[in-house]
């Protein structure tokens, strides 16, 4: 499989994952998401890029929604829950989430 992107084919797997995370940028994540009727916003960014700084930069670790839920509490200052980070990515702000960021497919069953 594979998404166009400004003129650019992307290679993807099967579930929608780039195959190569090399492949990532702001305008994968965009395309990515308009696919899945996502509309990337300030909170949605800092999802994703917390996502992959935990991957990249945290040997290859792919944070859990509750995870998630704490990081982004922090982050935006305020007691968030579950349902807030599912608003964002309904389809599970770690694995959906993590495709738009351009990771690799989580094994794990993901959740709290």
């Amino acid at each position: 499989m594979a998404i166009e992107v400004k003129g650019e084919t992307i290679e993807t797997d099967a579930n929608g994952y780039l195959v190569n995370i090399e492949d990532w940028n702001k305008d994968v994540a965009i395309a990515m998401a308009e696919n899945e009727g996502i509309v990337l916003t300030d909170k949605h960014w800092d999802l994703l890029n917390y996502l992959r700084d935990e991957y990249i930069n945290n040997s290859g670790h792919q944070p859990n929604t509750r995870s998630i839920v704490k990081a982004m509490s922090d982050k935006w200052n305020e007691k968030i829950g579950q349902k807030d980070v599912y608003d964002l990515f309904p389809k599970d702000p770690s694995k959906q989430g993590g495709r738009i960021a351009g990771l690799p497919e989580s094994r794990r069953k993901g959740g709290y």
